[in-house]
């Protein structure tokens, strides 16, 4: 039985997955910064900034606390920023090369997000049984997502 993989450790440099997540939910948590997947200056002045205002260790560096604290429940009917963080997940899993082939990245957490979320989840369970097939994007789903199993 296989265990969720460990939050990924993030920091200046780094660059696409799971950059651009990282960007959406610091802008959820009201940092400004431009999702752009690149972390650079402006995005660990945001990370350190977060870090600061939750009282974690203040190094600029997205490891497991960080991420713990970052994310931010979603389910149908959500909208804004951590949706899209969600939406970026699941195109980044789309190895089509067709972007419609995923959910659009217009932050609204809609039926097609959801379908992808359970489909996602339902293939987790395979391996992690204690994930949940609820729909709903909560911290062992934003584990599985930011670490980065599977592909579609």
């Amino acid at each position: 039985m296989a265990a969720l993989s460990p939050w990924p450790i993030v920091r200046r440099g780094d660059e696409d997955h799971p950059v651009p997540s990282l960007q959406y939910l610091l802008r959820a948590r009201g940092q400004t910064v431009t999702v752009d997947g690149d972390f650079g200056p402006r995005t660990e002045t945001a990370v350190r900034a977060f870090q600061s205002q939750k009282h974690l260790t203040v190094d600029g560096i997205v490891g497991p606390q960080t991420w713990g604290a970052l994310i931010i429940t979603v389910r149908r009917g959500s909208q804004g920023d951590a949706v899209r963080a969600v939406q970026e997940e699941f195109q980044f899993r789309n190895l089509s090369g067709d972007p419609s082939k995923g959910p659009q990245i217009d932050g609204i957490f809609g039926p097609v997000t959801e379908r992808f979320v359970r489909d996602f989840q339902q293939a987790i369970k395979a391996d992690v049984p204690s994930m949940a097939v609820d729909g709903i994007v909560g911290p062992m789903t934003w584990q599985a997502l930011i670490s980065g199993m599977l592909s579609f």
